[in-house]
Protein backbone atom coordinates (compact mmCIF):
# COMPACT_ATOMS: atom_id res chain seq x y z
CA UNK A 1 0.00 0.00 0.00
CA UNK A 2 1.36 3.38 -1.09
CA UNK A 3 1.34 6.07 2.17
CA UNK A 4 3.69 8.45 0.52
CA UNK A 5 2.37 11.19 -0.98
CA UNK A 6 4.83 11.57 -3.64
CA UNK A 7 4.72 8.03 -4.85
CA UNK A 8 1.36 8.45 -5.17
CA UNK A 9 1.13 11.48 -7.29
CA UNK A 10 3.85 9.68 -9.13
CA UNK A 11 1.86 6.55 -10.23
CA UNK A 12 -1.40 8.28 -10.89
CA UNK A 13 0.65 10.56 -13.35
CA UNK A 14 2.25 7.37 -14.90
CA UNK A 15 -0.82 5.60 -14.68
CA UNK A 16 -3.04 7.99 -16.48
CA UNK A 17 -0.13 8.41 -18.89
CA UNK A 18 -0.01 5.29 -19.64
CA UNK A 19 -3.55 4.73 -20.08
CA UNK A 20 -3.90 8.23 -22.17
CA UNK A 21 -0.76 6.08 -24.53
CA UNK A 22 -2.92 2.80 -25.17
CA UNK A 23 -4.57 4.28 -28.76
CA UNK A 24 -0.97 5.05 -29.37
CA UNK A 25 0.35 1.37 -29.19
CA UNK A 26 -2.59 -0.41 -30.04
CA UNK A 27 -3.87 0.87 -33.44
CA UNK A 28 -5.69 -1.97 -34.38
CA UNK A 29 -9.78 -1.63 -36.04
CA UNK A 30 -10.96 -4.17 -32.78
CA UNK A 31 -8.77 -1.66 -30.25
CA UNK A 32 -9.91 0.79 -32.08
CA UNK A 33 -13.45 -0.02 -31.43
CA UNK A 34 -12.51 -0.60 -27.65
CA UNK A 35 -11.16 3.11 -27.63
CA UNK A 36 -14.25 4.32 -29.02
CA UNK A 37 -16.31 2.81 -26.94
CA UNK A 38 -13.98 3.14 -23.59
CA UNK A 39 -11.79 6.32 -24.25
CA UNK A 40 -8.53 6.66 -22.67
CA UNK A 41 -10.39 9.21 -20.12
CA UNK A 42 -13.11 7.12 -18.75
CA UNK A 43 -10.14 4.20 -18.64
CA UNK A 44 -8.49 6.24 -16.10
CA UNK A 45 -11.47 6.85 -14.25
CA UNK A 46 -12.24 3.36 -13.96
CA UNK A 47 -8.69 1.91 -13.48
CA UNK A 48 -8.10 4.68 -10.72
CA UNK A 49 -11.22 4.31 -8.87
CA UNK A 50 -10.90 0.13 -9.50
CA UNK A 51 -7.05 0.75 -7.74
CA UNK A 52 -8.16 3.07 -5.23
CA UNK A 53 -10.98 0.37 -4.05
CA UNK A 54 -8.29 -2.39 -4.10
CA UNK A 55 -6.78 0.12 -1.56
CA UNK A 56 -3.24 0.41 -3.70
CA UNK A 57 -2.50 3.50 -1.50
CA UNK A 58 -4.04 4.75 1.67
CA UNK A 59 -6.47 7.62 1.49
CA UNK A 60 -5.90 8.88 4.60
CA UNK A 61 -1.94 9.08 4.30
CA UNK A 62 -2.12 10.40 0.62
CA UNK A 63 -4.59 12.86 1.61
CA UNK A 64 -2.71 15.70 2.18
CA UNK A 65 -0.73 15.41 -1.09
CA UNK A 66 -4.61 15.27 -3.29
CA UNK A 67 -5.66 18.22 -1.39
CA UNK A 68 -2.73 20.26 -2.40
CA UNK A 69 -2.34 19.55 -5.94
CA UNK A 70 -6.17 18.91 -7.12
CA UNK A 71 -7.41 22.07 -6.17
CA UNK A 72 -4.19 24.21 -7.70
CA UNK A 73 -4.00 22.57 -10.69
CA UNK A 74 -7.65 22.54 -11.71
CA UNK A 75 -6.91 25.92 -11.41
CA UNK A 76 -3.97 26.19 -13.64
CA UNK A 77 -5.93 24.51 -16.28
CA UNK A 78 -9.08 26.51 -15.81
CA UNK A 79 -6.74 29.65 -16.41
CA UNK A 80 -4.55 28.04 -19.51
CA UNK A 81 -7.59 26.78 -20.96
CA UNK A 82 -9.47 29.84 -20.84
CA UNK A 83 -6.43 31.90 -23.06
CA UNK A 84 -8.48 30.12 -26.03
CA UNK A 85 -11.57 31.75 -25.17
CA UNK A 86 -13.26 34.83 -27.22
CA UNK A 87 -17.01 35.41 -25.31
CA UNK A 88 -18.01 37.35 -28.62
CA UNK A 89 -18.63 33.94 -30.09
CA UNK A 90 -19.93 31.93 -26.94
CA UNK A 91 -22.39 34.58 -26.57
CA UNK A 92 -23.81 33.06 -29.91
CA UNK A 93 -25.03 30.12 -28.70
CA UNK A 94 -27.86 31.96 -26.91
CA UNK A 95 -30.53 30.47 -25.00
CA UNK A 96 -30.54 26.93 -25.44
CA UNK A 97 -27.87 26.38 -23.05
CA UNK A 98 -30.32 28.19 -20.13
CA UNK A 99 -33.00 25.72 -21.53
CA UNK A 100 -30.59 22.53 -20.78
CA UNK A 101 -29.74 24.36 -17.44
CA UNK A 102 -32.97 24.84 -15.69
CA UNK A 103 -34.35 21.31 -17.21
CA UNK A 104 -31.21 19.50 -15.47
CA UNK A 105 -32.38 21.44 -12.27
CA UNK A 106 -36.34 20.56 -12.30
CA UNK A 107 -35.45 16.90 -13.28
CA UNK A 108 -32.44 16.43 -9.87
CA UNK A 109 -35.18 18.06 -7.97
CA UNK A 110 -38.31 15.86 -8.78
CA UNK A 111 -35.88 12.95 -8.89
CA UNK A 112 -35.20 13.43 -5.09
CA UNK A 113 -39.08 13.85 -4.03
CA UNK A 114 -39.69 10.59 -6.22
CA UNK A 115 -36.66 8.69 -4.55
CA UNK A 116 -37.79 10.33 -1.17
CA UNK A 117 -41.16 8.71 -1.92
CA UNK A 118 -39.72 5.46 -2.66
CA UNK A 119 -37.15 4.91 -0.16
CA UNK A 120 -38.24 7.27 2.97
CA UNK A 121 -39.20 3.99 4.98
CA UNK A 122 -35.53 2.23 4.63
CA UNK A 123 -33.97 6.12 4.53
CA UNK A 124 -35.61 6.94 8.35
CA UNK A 125 -38.17 9.93 8.85
CA UNK A 126 -35.67 12.94 9.15
CA UNK A 127 -33.65 11.66 5.89
CA UNK A 128 -35.45 14.58 4.10
CA UNK A 129 -33.42 16.63 5.65
CA UNK A 130 -29.97 15.42 4.92
CA UNK A 131 -31.67 14.72 1.38
CA UNK A 132 -32.96 18.44 1.40
CA UNK A 133 -29.03 19.63 2.24
CA UNK A 134 -27.62 17.30 -0.42
CA UNK A 135 -29.93 18.45 -3.07
CA UNK A 136 -28.95 21.75 -2.80
CA UNK A 137 -25.24 20.65 -3.26
CA UNK A 138 -26.55 18.53 -6.77
CA UNK A 139 -28.21 21.66 -7.52
CA UNK A 140 -25.66 24.02 -6.65
CA UNK A 141 -22.55 23.45 -4.98
CA UNK A 142 -21.01 22.67 -1.65
CA UNK A 143 -21.87 26.33 -0.21
CA UNK A 144 -25.70 25.96 -0.79
CA UNK A 145 -25.36 22.47 0.56
CA UNK A 146 -23.95 24.10 4.09
CA UNK A 147 -26.30 26.81 3.77
CA UNK A 148 -29.60 24.32 4.10
CA UNK A 149 -28.27 22.41 6.59
CA UNK A 150 -27.95 25.40 8.38
CA UNK A 151 -31.22 26.35 7.56
CA UNK A 152 -32.32 23.06 8.61
CA UNK A 153 -30.02 22.36 11.80
CA UNK A 154 -29.01 18.84 10.16
CA UNK A 155 -26.49 17.49 12.88
CA UNK A 156 -23.32 16.29 11.11
CA UNK A 157 -23.91 12.70 11.92
CA UNK A 158 -27.25 12.94 9.88
CA UNK A 159 -25.13 14.19 7.26
CA UNK A 160 -22.59 10.95 7.30
CA UNK A 161 -24.58 8.64 4.80
CA UNK A 162 -25.59 11.54 2.08
CA UNK A 163 -22.50 12.83 2.10
CA UNK A 164 -21.05 8.90 1.72
CA UNK A 165 -24.52 9.10 -1.47
CA UNK A 166 -23.03 12.11 -2.85
CA UNK A 167 -19.31 11.01 -3.01
CA UNK A 168 -19.85 7.26 -4.68
CA UNK A 169 -22.67 8.29 -6.82
CA UNK A 170 -21.48 11.62 -8.28
CA UNK A 171 -18.32 10.25 -9.16
CA UNK A 172 -20.03 7.13 -11.00
CA UNK A 173 -22.10 9.65 -12.58
CA UNK A 174 -19.08 11.61 -14.00
CA UNK A 175 -17.55 8.62 -15.58
CA UNK A 176 -20.80 7.80 -17.02
CA UNK A 177 -20.70 11.44 -18.61
CA UNK A 178 -17.31 11.24 -19.65
CA UNK A 179 -18.42 7.81 -21.55
CA UNK A 180 -21.87 9.28 -22.90
CA UNK A 181 -20.21 12.64 -24.54
CA UNK A 182 -18.02 10.48 -26.44
CA UNK A 183 -21.39 9.23 -28.09
CA UNK A 184 -22.18 12.67 -29.25
CA UNK A 185 -22.60 12.55 -33.21
CA UNK A 186 -25.13 9.07 -32.32
CA UNK A 187 -27.14 10.95 -29.32
CA UNK A 188 -27.71 14.71 -31.97
CA UNK A 189 -28.44 12.25 -34.58
CA UNK A 190 -31.33 10.78 -32.60
CA UNK A 191 -32.35 14.38 -31.06
CA UNK A 192 -32.44 15.80 -34.58
CA UNK A 193 -30.70 18.47 -32.33
CA UNK A 194 -29.10 21.12 -34.49
CA UNK A 195 -25.72 21.72 -33.38
CA UNK A 196 -24.51 24.04 -36.32
CA UNK A 197 -23.98 27.23 -33.66
CA UNK A 198 -22.51 24.88 -31.35
CA UNK A 199 -19.99 23.04 -33.86
CA UNK A 200 -19.31 26.90 -35.66
CA UNK A 201 -18.05 28.37 -32.56
CA UNK A 202 -16.04 25.35 -31.64
CA UNK A 203 -14.19 25.29 -34.83
CA UNK A 204 -13.83 28.82 -34.89
CA UNK A 205 -12.15 28.97 -31.70
CA UNK A 206 -10.03 26.57 -32.18
CA UNK A 207 -9.29 26.99 -35.97
CA UNK A 208 -7.60 30.50 -33.94
CA UNK A 209 -5.41 28.68 -32.25
CA UNK A 210 -4.34 26.45 -35.15
CA UNK A 211 -4.15 28.86 -37.17
CA UNK A 212 -1.02 30.19 -35.04
CA UNK A 213 2.14 28.17 -36.62
CA UNK A 214 4.08 29.10 -34.66
CA UNK A 215 6.18 26.01 -33.10
CA UNK A 216 5.44 25.02 -29.85
CA UNK A 217 8.83 25.74 -27.72
CA UNK A 218 9.97 24.86 -24.20
CA UNK A 219 9.95 28.58 -23.39
CA UNK A 220 6.48 28.46 -24.26
CA UNK A 221 5.36 25.39 -21.76
CA UNK A 222 7.68 26.95 -19.09
CA UNK A 223 5.77 30.93 -19.32
CA UNK A 224 2.11 28.79 -19.66
CA UNK A 225 2.77 26.31 -16.53
CA UNK A 226 4.16 29.12 -14.41
CA UNK A 227 1.45 31.60 -15.13
CA UNK A 228 -1.44 28.85 -14.67
CA UNK A 229 0.77 27.66 -11.87
CA UNK A 230 0.89 31.76 -10.45
CA UNK A 231 -2.59 32.39 -11.41
CA UNK A 232 -3.75 29.37 -9.02
CA UNK A 233 -2.21 30.75 -6.11
CA UNK A 234 -2.83 34.41 -6.50
CA UNK A 235 -6.99 33.53 -7.20
CA UNK A 236 -6.79 31.06 -4.38
CA UNK A 237 -5.10 33.83 -1.84
CA UNK A 238 -7.97 36.15 -3.63
CA UNK A 239 -10.68 33.82 -2.95
CA UNK A 240 -10.19 33.83 0.39
CA UNK A 241 -9.59 37.13 0.83
CA UNK A 242 -13.12 37.95 -0.94
CA UNK A 243 -14.94 35.09 1.06
CA UNK A 244 -14.15 36.68 3.98
CA UNK A 245 -15.98 40.10 2.94
CA UNK A 246 -18.37 38.42 1.13
CA UNK A 247 -19.50 35.29 2.20
CA UNK A 248 -22.39 34.46 0.11
CA UNK A 249 -20.24 32.35 -2.37
CA UNK A 250 -17.82 29.98 -0.70
CA UNK A 251 -13.99 30.16 -1.46
CA UNK A 252 -13.95 28.29 -4.24
CA UNK A 253 -16.44 29.85 -6.24
CA UNK A 254 -15.06 32.74 -5.94
CA UNK A 255 -11.25 31.84 -6.48
CA UNK A 256 -13.42 30.33 -9.79
CA UNK A 257 -14.68 33.60 -10.68
CA UNK A 258 -11.39 35.26 -10.14
CA UNK A 259 -9.26 32.91 -12.57
CA UNK A 260 -12.41 33.22 -15.56
CA UNK A 261 -11.77 37.01 -15.07
CA UNK A 262 -7.90 36.55 -15.30
CA UNK A 263 -8.30 34.26 -17.94
CA UNK A 264 -10.77 36.27 -20.20
CA UNK A 265 -8.25 39.39 -19.97
CA UNK A 266 -5.34 37.77 -20.40
CA UNK A 267 -7.46 35.61 -23.72
CA UNK A 268 -7.50 39.18 -25.26
CA UNK A 269 -4.07 40.13 -25.19
CA UNK A 270 -0.88 38.79 -27.24
CA UNK A 271 -0.24 36.45 -24.20
CA UNK A 272 -3.28 33.87 -25.17
CA UNK A 273 -2.01 33.81 -28.96
CA UNK A 274 1.22 31.75 -27.34
CA UNK A 275 1.47 28.09 -29.03
CA UNK A 276 1.15 25.60 -25.86
CA UNK A 277 -2.11 25.94 -24.25
CA UNK A 278 -3.85 23.53 -25.80
CA UNK A 279 -0.98 20.63 -25.41
CA UNK A 280 -0.94 22.06 -21.59
CA UNK A 281 -4.49 22.23 -20.42
CA UNK A 282 -5.11 18.97 -22.10
CA UNK A 283 -2.08 17.52 -19.66
CA UNK A 284 -3.19 19.41 -16.60
CA UNK A 285 -7.11 18.26 -17.54
CA UNK A 286 -6.12 14.39 -17.43
CA UNK A 287 -4.05 14.80 -14.24
CA UNK A 288 -7.35 16.45 -12.28
CA UNK A 289 -9.46 13.33 -13.95
CA UNK A 290 -6.94 11.07 -12.34
CA UNK A 291 -6.90 13.07 -8.74
CA UNK A 292 -10.52 12.64 -8.54
CA UNK A 293 -10.81 9.11 -9.32
CA UNK A 294 -8.21 8.39 -6.72
CA UNK A 295 -10.52 9.18 -4.66
CA UNK A 296 -13.83 6.97 -5.08
CA UNK A 297 -13.35 4.08 -2.93
CA UNK A 298 -16.34 1.71 -3.88
CA UNK A 299 -16.36 -0.09 -0.83
CA UNK A 300 -17.44 2.44 1.15
CA UNK A 301 -21.04 1.42 -0.56
CA UNK A 302 -21.33 -1.75 1.60
CA UNK A 303 -22.04 1.00 4.95
CA UNK A 304 -25.00 2.83 3.04
CA UNK A 305 -27.10 0.27 0.69
CA UNK A 306 -29.94 2.11 0.70
CA UNK A 307 -28.66 5.26 0.46
CA UNK A 308 -26.78 4.49 -2.08
CA UNK A 309 -29.91 2.78 -4.09
CA UNK A 310 -31.91 6.44 -3.67
CA UNK A 311 -28.73 8.27 -5.30
CA UNK A 312 -28.84 5.98 -8.45
CA UNK A 313 -32.49 6.36 -8.44
CA UNK A 314 -32.44 10.19 -8.11
CA UNK A 315 -29.97 9.76 -11.26
CA UNK A 316 -31.41 7.54 -13.11
CA UNK A 317 -35.03 9.69 -12.95
CA UNK A 318 -32.72 12.48 -13.62
CA UNK A 319 -30.84 10.88 -16.91
CA UNK A 320 -34.25 9.84 -18.17
CA UNK A 321 -36.14 13.16 -17.88
CA UNK A 322 -32.89 15.09 -19.44
CA UNK A 323 -33.00 12.06 -22.29
CA UNK A 324 -36.49 12.85 -22.75
CA UNK A 325 -36.47 16.66 -22.87
CA UNK A 326 -33.50 16.23 -25.21
CA UNK A 327 -35.51 14.48 -27.48
CA UNK A 328 -38.70 17.04 -27.88
CA UNK A 329 -36.63 20.20 -27.51
CA UNK A 330 -34.01 19.04 -29.84
CA UNK A 331 -31.07 19.68 -27.34
CA UNK A 332 -27.26 18.23 -28.50
CA UNK A 333 -25.40 16.11 -25.87
CA UNK A 334 -22.88 19.02 -25.12
CA UNK A 335 -26.28 21.10 -23.57
CA UNK A 336 -27.82 18.33 -21.57
CA UNK A 337 -24.88 16.58 -20.21
CA UNK A 338 -22.74 19.87 -19.49
CA UNK A 339 -26.03 20.83 -17.47
CA UNK A 340 -26.66 18.05 -15.50
CA UNK A 341 -23.07 18.65 -13.84
CA UNK A 342 -23.30 21.98 -13.89
CA UNK A 343 -25.92 20.98 -11.53
CA UNK A 344 -24.78 17.97 -9.55
CA UNK A 345 -20.92 18.56 -10.21
CA UNK A 346 -20.44 22.66 -9.78
CA UNK A 347 -17.37 24.26 -10.77
CA UNK A 348 -14.86 21.77 -10.09
CA UNK A 349 -16.07 19.21 -12.87
CA UNK A 350 -18.46 20.87 -15.70
CA UNK A 351 -15.76 22.74 -17.18
CA UNK A 352 -13.60 19.70 -17.15
CA UNK A 353 -16.43 17.93 -19.02
CA UNK A 354 -16.91 20.68 -21.37
CA UNK A 355 -13.26 20.56 -22.05
CA UNK A 356 -13.50 17.04 -23.41
CA UNK A 357 -16.31 17.96 -25.56
CA UNK A 358 -13.70 21.34 -26.88
CA UNK A 359 -11.82 23.13 -24.60
CA UNK A 360 -12.62 26.60 -26.59
CA UNK A 361 -16.28 25.79 -24.71
CA UNK A 362 -15.14 25.33 -21.17
CA UNK A 363 -16.59 28.91 -20.03
CA UNK A 364 -20.04 27.48 -21.08
CA UNK A 365 -19.31 24.82 -18.10
CA UNK A 366 -18.12 27.51 -15.82
CA UNK A 367 -20.78 29.87 -15.93
CA UNK A 368 -23.44 26.93 -16.06
CA UNK A 369 -22.05 26.19 -12.87
CA UNK A 370 -21.83 29.43 -11.15
CA UNK A 371 -25.90 29.81 -12.29
CA UNK A 372 -26.02 26.54 -9.83
CA UNK A 373 -25.05 28.39 -6.62
CA UNK A 374 -27.35 31.18 -7.34
CA UNK A 375 -30.43 28.74 -7.26
CA UNK A 376 -29.16 26.27 -5.27
CA UNK A 377 -30.22 27.35 -1.57
CA UNK A 378 -33.31 28.21 -2.27
CA UNK A 379 -34.02 24.94 -4.74
CA UNK A 380 -32.76 22.54 -2.08
CA UNK A 381 -34.96 24.02 0.54
CA UNK A 382 -38.15 23.79 -1.93
CA UNK A 383 -37.08 19.88 -2.38
CA UNK A 384 -36.72 19.87 1.07
CA UNK A 385 -40.50 20.91 1.90
CA UNK A 386 -41.67 18.76 -0.60
CA UNK A 387 -40.13 15.65 1.15
CA UNK A 388 -41.13 16.39 4.49
CA UNK A 389 -45.00 16.66 3.69
CA UNK A 390 -44.29 12.91 2.40
CA UNK A 391 -42.34 11.88 5.58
Amino acid sequence: MIKDGFMYIAALIFIAALLVYLPKIFKGKTAQKIFKFAPPIVLIYLGLMLLCTIKLWDLEATSEAYTALKNPILYAMLFIMLLRCDLKKIVRLGPKMLIGFFSATLSIGLGFVLSYAIMHKVLGADAWQSLGALCGSWMGGGGNMLAIQAALDVPESSMAYALVMDSICATLYVMFLLWAIQMSDKFNKWTKADTHLIDSVGRALEAEAAANTKPLVWQNIMILVGAGLLVSAVSQALGNAINGVLPFFDKATWTVLVVTVLGLVFALTPFGKLRGTEEISNTMLYIVIALIASRADLSAMGNAPAWLLSGFIILAIHVIIMIVLAKLLKLDIFTAAVASLANIGGTATAPVLAGTYSSALVPVGIIMALLGYVIGTGGGLIVAHLMSIIA
